[in-house]
């Protein structure tokens, strides 16, 4: 009994199964080290959240095991003589009508994959979608959530999503007008404007850059001078609303009008 029990064991069919077992265990681990490498190479490149290079890492990872896997269960099959074409044909017409059926669902797979290694947008970005603009809140791979600063979520497939417009990708640029009284000494009120940016540039880590254009407008009733600002992605909105606050405080230091709507009202004389 203990004979025929190493003669198995020490047969071509046993020795062959184990040696293409080791291999294709080989091939498993420089093919995953590959994977590895280049979507590390990627994160520190491109600077891709490490919560998408691990998902891509787990998912290539386990579409390679289950392809090592299927080979090496067709080779095996093979050494001990059994005929792989029927089950090959069978499995082709299964995967076929499978595929058909789940079409929908790979194509959302694959378009979130491209999302991802593509960078196209991250959790925390704001994005616009069919004109619905929010925050990316939950990034799938089959499907992408979005949240309107008003609170309403969408939901959308990734294959649907044809074009994206990213807010927070690059610095923002934003145009401040602020008006003052044309009794003003323009010179005076360009000095304060200047200094007070230079010292908000120095306060607010979000400023990038923040400059006096001069004049841009002589209306009816004031004068109005533009400031240039670029900020870090989506901070505009924050920042503009502290500059301004800024700007007040100072014209009220330095007593500098600023002018608002005034109606006259004249009495009629009698007759």
């Amino acid at each position: 009994m203990l004979e025929k029990i190493f003669e198995f064991i020490l047969s071509e069919v046993v020795i062959r199964t184990v040696i293409i077992l080791i291999l294709l265990f080989i091939l498993y681990i420089v093919l995953k080290n590959i994977i590895d490498k280049v979507l590390n190479v990627r994160h520190k490149t491109v600077h891709v959240d490490i919560r998408k290079v691990n998902t891509l890492k787990s998912l290539f990872t386990n579409i390679l095991k289950y392809v090592l896997l299927f080979i090496g269960i067709i080779v095996i099959l093979n050494a001990f003589g059994l005929k792989t074409t029927t089950l090959l044909a069978g499995l082709g017409v299964v995967g076929v009508v499978v595929g058909l059926a789940l079409q929908d669902i790979l194509k959302d797979l694959f378009s979130g994959i491209f999302i991802i290694i593509e960078n196209q947008f991250s959790v925390g970005d704001t994005i616009e979608i069919n004109d619905f603009k929010g925050e990316v809140i939950d990034l799938g791979l089959k499907t992408t959530r979005i949240k309107k600063y008003t609170g309403e979520i969408m939901m959308v497939s990734n294959r649907n999503i044809d074009y994206v417009i990213n807010y927070s990708k690059e610095d923002t640029l934003e145009m401040i007008d602020i008006s003052v009284d044309y009794n003003e000494d323009l010179e005076r009120v360009q000095q304060i404007l200047e200094e007070l940016c230079t010292n908000l540039s120095n306060k607010f880590k979000d400023i990038k850059e923040l400059s006096v254009l001069g004049v841009e407008n002589l209306s009816d009733s004031y004068v109005v001078f533009r400031l240039s600002l670029i900020t870090k992605p989506m901070q505009q909105f924050s920042v503009k609303r502290e500059i301004l606050k800024a700007v007040k405080n100072e014209f009220d230091k330095n007593k500098i009008k600023i002018p608002f709507p005034q109606l006259e009202v004249h009495n009629g004389a009698k007759l």
